[in-house]
């Protein structure tokens, strides 16, 4: 791998009840991130394509830990996100480096298919912030019902010569959604939008 992981992390996030009410079956959303030397902190670098070949890796790896975490098979996953922090030496560039260009193909393996297109977000930060990974539906962008996002954290990461890689699924969408729309049920996913 060329990727030099320092470390990695899996959450599973589990709602039962909401609002008052109880949730069966429960909504579910994984997170699994990786913290990763950010091979050109502190240095202008004009040809990018070693982090891109990096966010392929890790839009694979990172995507079937979030599968396994969920336990399903990796069509049953409904929802997909990814985000990325560069810590302060890095570039906004680095991070869209990663997400962009490669990592989506080896996510849409992951998780047998994704129409749509991957929500993503980029931020440059410090050890033990935040990171939110938004999240939509894998084929069909109109299903209001999954719009949604998780948070993860490091509270040792991201140094300022690292960045923060984090790939999100869900195998449901809100708990309790009813603003209307698309439903799961009617997506085609045939356009990404419907």
């Amino acid at each position: 791998m060329k990727a030099e992981i320092r470390k990695t992390g899996v959450w599973v996030e589990e709602t039962h009840s909401e609002g008052g009410r109880h949730i069966s079956p429960p909504t579910r959303k994984a997170v699994a991130a990786a913290v990763i030397r950010n091979p050109h902190a502190g240095a202008y670098v004009e040809d990018l394509s070693g982090l891109m070949e990096i966010g392929a890796e890790l839009g694979g790896l990172l995507g079937q830990k979030a599968v396994a975490a969920l336990g399903i098979r990796p069509e049953q996953a409904e929802s997909y996100g990814k985000a990325a922090m560069v810590g302060e030496n890095g570039e906004l560039e680095h991070a869209a480096a990663l997400l962009h260009p490669k990592m989506g193909a080896p996510l849409r393996a992951a998780v047998e298919k994704g129409a749509a297109l991957v929500p993503s977000s980029k931020k440059r930060g410090g050890m033990g912030q935040d990171l939110d990974v938004p999240l939509g539906h894998k084929d069909a962008a109109y299903v209001r019902s999954h719009f949604d996002g998780i948070e993860v954290r490091f509270n040792d990461a991201p140094r300022a010569d690292e960045i923060l890689v984090a790939i999100a699924l869900t195998d449901s969408g809100r708990p309790l959604p009813r603003v209307g729309g698309l439903t799961a049920e009617e997506a085609e996913g045939k356009d990404g939008l419907r």
